[in-house]
């Protein structure tokens, strides 16, 4: 009876990981008015999953619209798409290999590794090992649990000193289905270790500045797409009386709250949340910026996908106040990133550089006076989209350090 009750458990759990056998994903290019209209009514009428932009409601003329289709739904899309003479590629032919396919290695049990795709477990682990492992350069504190309980452990880089050093607060995974965030905090905190002493640079910074990581930050999402659903962006917080679950972290901060480019509507992937900071998780984190303003010079956020290396405002379409200084950093530090591997960066404000979004951490930090405040959109640029393959974590993580590197040295001699 005990072996029956296992297996069934087993099946439950399984049946509760959703698969995307057959789904592709479509760019699509809207050239007028009536191709917007129509991707709208799409989203109203057929669930879709929309990847760039995040919603339809961001949707416009002139802009590849990548948007993920489950099976059951291809045949009306495909029909759609061709009465109404809409230019269309398929990116993703069947999202469940691209899925099976992201691990190289497979979906064996594997120990944490920098150019894997660890789960929060295997993170969690890596967090308390890597803290211990140098007390002179790392040391770590929780600023707060997540709605499921789970601490937000924040690593703290830097040479010990008697008196508090400027910083630079980076984040990873706002977004749950951005994989290769999480995978860059990690490499991150690895490289700032490993070549502090050899690394000019590296060395330069951690004796005169500190580097707050947190690895990932919207941890009960990330732990739900290795359990539940890959596709999962959100939080996970729940509210009685609505069936929704979770809020996008980032429209959930003060910064134009819940104006242009975010949701009200609590089952959206882009709901704004039912007050600023109505996260745990971003009030946890906005709590401690704000503890820790005085210190903290610039905010780098990390993202995927698109190749885009953006800075306020996403809000606004008007500029930031530094915006020609913002917009210089952005395109030496984009130059730093090509140099490697010749990846191309556009960089640019939010909103006229991808598409207006309110409630951003980065607008929230710039406002708040932390001056060089920066979103990194990772690669690729849709070919494979949230489902960059392993393969690629390396080649990723060391070009975006270049850049993470520039900016950080033109802060830490343009704040003394």
């Amino acid at each position: 009876m005990k072996v029956l009750l296992f297996f069934g458990l087993v099946a439950v759990a399984l049946a509760d990981v959703t698969r995307y056998e057959g789904d592709k994903v479509f760019r699509l290019k809207p050239v007028l008015d009536e191709h917007v209209t129509l991707i709208k009514d799409l989203a109203k009428n057929i669930e879709v999953d929309f990847w760039s932009p995040e919603g339809a409601e961001l949707v416009t003329i002139d802009m590849d619209v990548d948007i993920h289709v489950p099976a059951q739904y291809l045949n009306i899309v495909f029909t759609i798409l061709d009465q109404n003479d809409m230019e269309h590629d398929v990116l993703i032919e069947d999202v469940q290999v691209a899925v099976d396919g992201q691990a190289d290695g497979g979906p064996t049990p594997r120990a944490h590794s920098y150019t894997k795709y660890n789960n929060w477990n295997d993170i969690q682990s890596w967090i308390a090992s890597i803290s211990s492992s140098n007390p002179n350069l790392i040391s770590k504190q929780v600023i707060g649990n997540t709605y499921e309980g789970r601490p937000m452990t924040l690593l703290k880089l830097g040479k010990k000193s008697s008196s508090s050093k400027p910083a630079i607060f980076m984040d990873c995974g706002i977004h749950a289905r951005e994989w290769i965030s999480p995978a860059f905090c990690q490499w991150f905190v690895k490289e700032a270790l490993s070549t502090y002493g050899s690394d000019a640079q590296m060395t330069s910074l951690l004796n005169q500045m500190d580097v707050y990581v947190l690895p990932v930050f919207n941890i009960d999402g990330y732990d739900y797409t290795h359990k539940g659903s890959r596709m999962w962006r959100k939080t996970r917080s729940r509210k009685s009386g609505s069936s929704c679950i979770g809020a996008d972290p980032n429209r959930n901060f003060n910064a134009g709250w819940c104006t242009l480019g975010a949701s009200s509507n609590p089952c959206s992937d882009t709901f704004c949340g039912y007050s600023p900071e109505s996260e745990i998780e971003v009030k946890n984190v906005a709590n401690f910026i704000r503890r820790n303003k005085a210190i903290i010079k610039a905010y780098i956020t990390i993202h995927s996908y698109s190749q885009l290396l953006l800075f306020p405002y996403s809000y606004t379409y008007d500029l930031a106040q530094h915006h020609s200084e913002l917009m210089q950093v952005a395109q030496g530090a984009s130059a730093a990133l090509r140099s490697l591997y010749g990846t191309r960066y556009t960089s640019g404000p939010g909103a006229t550089t991808i598409y207006p979004a309110a409630g951003g951490s980065d607008d929230w930090a710039y406002d708040l006076g932390v001056k060089y405040s920066y979103t990194f959109e990772l690669r690729d640029t849709g070919r494979y989209g949230f489902l960059l393959p392993e393969s690629q974590i390396k080649p990723t993580c060391e070009e975006t350090m270049l850049a993470v590197k520039y900016i950080a040295a033109y802060v830490r001699k343009n704040i003394y």
